[in-house]
Formats: C-alpha cells, structure tokens, sequence
C-alpha cells in the first residue's frame, strides 16, 4: 500500500527489502490465506538485495511472478444485499451511486466484514489503517462505520479526479501516488487495471 498523508492512497504498494539468501519460500510463509492475495513480483537488485512487491513499478527492473494472484473469495451463498441498507444510506449522504459502492465492496471483500488482506486492508471496503484513522473509522470491522468512511474516501476521489472513475478507481487501488506518477492516468499494473475492469463489470451488474 502506498500511504499518502491524510486520506490519500489506499493499497497495494508494498515492497519488502529482503537479503537474497533468504529463500522465498520462507517470505511467502508470512502471507495469510484468509482473504485476496494480489500477485507478488520480486527483483534483484545490483546491490544483491531481493525486492518482493505486488506493484512492480521500478523502471528497467527485471520482474519476476513468483506468486500468481489466488481469490478465494467468492463463494455462491454470500448475499449481496446483506448491507444494502448500509450502502443506501452512505449513497444518500455523499452522493455516490449505491450500485458502485456495491461494486467496490464486491471486489474488495465480497461482502465479507471480516477481511483482512495480506498488505493489512481491513473490511468490507479494505481500508488500511492509516487511512481508517484519518477517516476517524474506529473499528474498520463494523460494517456501517467501515462502509461510511470507505464511500467518505470514495466521495473525496471523485472530487480530485472530477468524476473521472477510472482514475478514481485507480487511486483507490493503488494509491494517489501512483496515479500523479503516472501524470494522472490509470498506472501500468496489471493488478490495478484488472481491479477497474472487475470493479466495472461489477458496477453494470448492480445497476
């Protein structure tokens, strides 16, 4: 996750400096299997040391997958309207359609309250705990608290970006940092960009 200040950037930028005699295997045993893994790259760099992230961004860097994206989310028996009043309520207050909210939360946590991914997003709109704090979410686990502040973060986006969804999408995925390195475009990371295209498909089917 990249942590901008305040309520900027949400996740997925994380990157692990690791001495290469370190196999990966032993790294890959501290990841949990309790919720959405994104893929994991690693590079070496002219120093020896063995780089892990799931947002290969370092230019000329020679990326190697070494774990491939895992969801094990999306079970048939979630019911999608569990928090639909929830949802309504958070739609009401900051202006944002219901059915994209919905989407987002399909995508991040598939209705489950209790996620937790393996960068530590938390919730049913996987909001890492910087960010919860500057949200003031006190329990990201509540789902009305967690899906309050996640659509206050959501309303915030759609105001940078103008109502622009696939660069609001793209900050909420990877991060406002991202977004502005890439001179305010959607950022080459496979992840990312499977995320807008998941959270659209998503959103037309809730609409």
């Amino acid at each position: 996750m990249q942590n901008d200040d305040n309520i900027s950037g949400i996740k997925h930028g994380v990157v692990l400096f690791i001495p290469v005699f370190i196999t990966v295997l032993a790294v890959l045993t501290i990841i949990t299997t309790k919720t959405v893994y994104a893929d994991i790259y690693k590079y070496v760099d002219d120093d020896g040391v063995l780089h892990l992230t799931n947002v290969p961004s370092i230019p000329h860097a020679k990326y190697v997958l070494i774990l491939k994206e895992k969801r094990i989310l999306f079970q048939s028996n979630i019911d999608v309207n569990k928090y639909d009043h929830i949802i309504s309520k958070a739609a009401r207050k900051f202006k944002v359609d219901s059915a994209l909210i919905k989407a987002i939360i399909k995508a991040e946590s598939n209705f489950n309250h209790e996620a937790v991914s393996p960068v530590g997003a938390r919730g049913l709109m996987q909001l890492m705990p910087a960010t919860a704090y500057a949200l003031q979410v006190d329990n990201v686990f509540h789902p009305e608290n967690n899906i309050e502040g996640g659509v206050r973060y959501l309303r915030y986006l759609l105001n940078t970006y103008r109502g622009n969804l696939q660069l609001t999408l793209a900050a909420y995925n990877a991060g406002e940092t991202a977004v502005a390195k890439y001179n305010n475009s959607v950022p080459p990371f496979r992840e990312t960009q499977n995320y807008i295209r998941r959270v659209m498909s998503y959103y037309e089917s809730f609409k």
